[in-house]
């Protein structure tokens, strides 16, 4: 889980996809580039079966770009959209249960600890708004309890995109989805407010719409988390 990893084994350079070697000798690991480097470097989200032109595919990439240490950082994700982008993520990731990510983010920062006590491991739960502020509400909210080292990141795209369209906590009061045909009853659920309340070391709001300040919060996102306690970016 760093960048002496991220090379391929002598013998197995010819046999192993043009994409895979591209990685290896051009992507990001080890080299400190960022938003302002795309289309310098081989990144580590290209190819995806996400829907066209969405949203969440561009801040994944611009997310993935930011990353301090990509080569080592773990990321946890959820099931929902996200969910089918990380299998093509050149970083490590986990798939969990849905909700569960927080949970699992905390064990796999103490255990990283654990086993490699001389090296610092970044820790990243993405997921969206379902996983996050609903379903797995609980759990991010105990990681945050607990000041767990590791860095929240939000996918809002405001509904349950992945099952078609259902409201979700973070709907807007009066959107109309498939399970609100008359508009959502109730308010969008403050969660930087709450983040800032129990205490989150970095708390922020940012857009794939403006690159550069994402960029910056993200890079806050995970270097606060590592060195000072819990922190959340949607």
């Amino acid at each position: 889980m760093n960048k002496n990893l991220f090379k391929i084994s002598p013998g197995f350079e010819d046999i192993m996809p043009a994409e895979y070697r591209e990685l290896v000798h051009d992507g990001p690991y080890g080299k400190n580039l960022g938003v302002s480097d795309l289309g310098t470097f081989k990144e580590l989200l290209e190819e995806h079966p996400l829907c066209a032109g969405c949203g969440l595919a561009l801040s994944l990439r611009l997310i993935l770009a930011s990353l301090p240490n990509p080569e080592d950082t773990i990321i946890v994700g959820s099931t929902g959209c996200s969910s089918l982008a990380f299998p093509q993520v050149g970083v490590h990731n986990i798939h969990s249960l849905f909700g569960n990510q927080n949970a699992v983010a905390s064990g796999l920062k103490r255990a990283l600890k654990l086993r490699f006590p001389e090296k610092t491991k970044d820790v990243v739960a993405i997921a969206g708004d379902g996983a996050t502020a609903d379903i797995g509400l609980d759990m991010v909210m105990h990681s945050w309890f607990r000041r767990e080292n590791i860095a929240t990141i939000m996918l809002d795209n405001e509904a349950y995109a992945n099952t078609g369209g259902q409201e979700s906590g973070m709907s807007p009061q009066g959107t109309v989805l498939y399970m609100a045909p008359k508009g959502k009853k109730f308010p969008k659920i403050s969660l930087p407010e709450i983040a800032r309340e129990v205490g989150c070391a970095y708390v922020a709001v940012g857009s794939p719409a403006q690159p550069r300040p994402l960029e910056k919060m993200v890079r806050r996102t995970i270097l606060v988390a590592r060195e000072i306690g819990p922190t959340y970016l949607q």
